[in-house]
């Protein structure tokens, strides 16, 4: 997919993607993550969350067929048209922005294919993705390491569980965060 079709107009489904991001967005900025995980209370670390986050319900979304890919694909787009706003508002200059977007595609990529290896691999796997990419130079301790590993699988299953109505309306069911 070209840099361009990021900003394509989302079309019919704009309120239920903007409501779908919105629970993603809120679900990602939760103190707990921070606070008790130790998740780096950074740039870097609000945007492996949000993520994480977006993989999930895109993994989720998935599972529905040719609806659901399209509104995990409209959930896709316009994160980054989020990310492009924010970047901007930061005073990233115009010129900056696309190669700054382009490196973010490139991380969401990376990470939620590593995250999705380790949910449907092993606890390991999942460590080493959490490790490398969540927490990055921060050393989490094993305690926080096997709690975000427990929060991601309780997270997948949590979606699963719901139905694609509940989801394009944002109503999304997270799982507590706890260590």
């Amino acid at each position: 997919m070209g840099l361009l079709s990021f900003f394509r107009r989302i079309g019919q489904d704009d309120d239920a993607i903007v409501a779908l991001y919105a629970a993603v967005v809120q679900q990602a900025r939760s103190p707990a993550f921070y606070a008790q995980l130790g998740v780096p209370d950074t740039v870097d670390g609000r945007f492996d969350l949000i993520i994480m986050h977006t993989m999930l319900a895109m993994r989720r979304l998935r599972s529905e067929g040719q609806p659901g890919e399209d509104l995990a694909q409209g959930l896709l787009n316009y994160m980054f048209k989020d990310m492009d706003r924010s970047l901007r508002e930061i005073g990233v200059g115009d010129m900056s922005v696309g190669k700054h977007i382009k490196k973010m595609a490139k991380a969401f990529y990376g990470r939620s294919e590593e995250y999705e290896k380790g949910i449907d691999g092993s606890a390991t796997a999942l460590n080493d993705a959490l490790s490398q990419n969540l927490f990055r130079k921060h050393i989490a301790t094993e305690p926080q390491l096997a709690a975000m590993r427990a929060y991601l699988l309780s997270a997948d299953q949590a979606l699963r569980a719901l139905s694609m109505a509940d989801i394009a309306a944002g109503r999304m069911v997270w799982p507590n965060v706890t260590v």
